[in-house]
């Protein structure tokens, strides 16, 4: 499920880097065009003969958690094998990725709300950077909401095939290897 807030106003602002990379993905795997159902836009297919569905909420990310509950009535679904949340991250170099099976919301409201939707923290997540170069911004609600400036552009697009790769290894291998195999190379010097 990618994070982001619809609307044309915010298509291109750092806090849509979740629906960014969900867009990226299902251009990868030749998905069909989003469709709409509730709370969502979504597309599906396979993936290497896994199902897959790519979720991307229209509640704002602030409410994305809302998006969630009804995968919790589908028989077998469990968050922590058959969801992954992509999402902005602007404690993280822009670029740089980090893959986790678990953990806080690190003060990430749309983390907060899924979260509070899952009533547990036992789900993975894909956190995508979008940080700034310096670090004492005044305002990062702003920020988030700005547009990447060109130069930021250039560098997410060069690290969306490393950032499918580490997706389509989380479909195949699990949260584990995906780390594993992706974590190091996230990083951005």
């Amino acid at each position: 499920m990618g994070l982001g807030n619809p609307g044309a106003e915010y298509a291109d602002t750092r806090h849509n880097a979740g629906y960014l990379l969900a867009d990226a993905l299902a251009e990868r795997w030749g998905l069909p065009p989003f469709r709409r159902a509730g709370r969502v836009r979504y597309a599906e297919g396979e993936v290497g003969g896994q199902a897959v569905a790519i979720l991307k909420p229209l509640t704002f990310v602030n409410r994305s958690g809302a998006a969630i509950t009804p995968l919790l009535a589908e028989p077998g679904f469990d968050p922590a094998r058959d969801l992954l949340i992509l999402v902005d991250e602007a404690a993280l170099p822009i670029g740089s990725f980090r893959l986790r099976a678990r953990g806080t919301a690190g003060g990430h409201n749309g983390l907060k709300s899924v979260q509070a939707a899952l009533r547990s923290t036992e789900y993975p997540r894909f956190r995508i950077g979008v940080g700034p170069e310096q670090r004492d911004i005044e305002d990062l609600s702003d920020f988030v909401l700005g547009p990447f400036t060109d130069d930021e552009w250039r560098i997410l697009e060069s690290r969306v095939p490393d950032m499918t790769d580490a997706v389509d290894c989380w479909i195949t291998h699990g949260i584990e290897e995906a780390m594993n195999r992706y974590n190091q190379l996230g990083n951005v010097e």
